[in-house]
């Protein structure tokens, strides 16, 4: 089950399990679609390769809930 982090960790961008845009590596390291783009779609973390994150429905979010920790470090 992914684990569904509720924002990016470059930026801190808001980014809601059941809306597009988010993208993901295998180790789950979470980014906006812009920070994708300037990272050329490379997980700075671990070199994995940054993909669409799929979404969750809000009917399946009541039973299995998304994250709500946040991982975005501040520069």
């Amino acid at each position: 089950m992914l684990e569904m982090r509720p924002d990016c960790e470059r930026c801190g961008a808001d980014l809601p399990a059941e809306a597009p845009g988010g993208f993901i590596c295998s180790m789950e390291c979470t980014f906006c679609a812009a920070c994708a783009d300037k990272l050329d779609d490379v997980c700075p973390n671990c070199g994995g390769e940054l993909m669409d994150r799929p979404t969750r429905s809000t009917t399946l979010q009541e039973r299995y809930p998304p994250s709500t920790e946040r991982k975005h470090r501040a520069a």
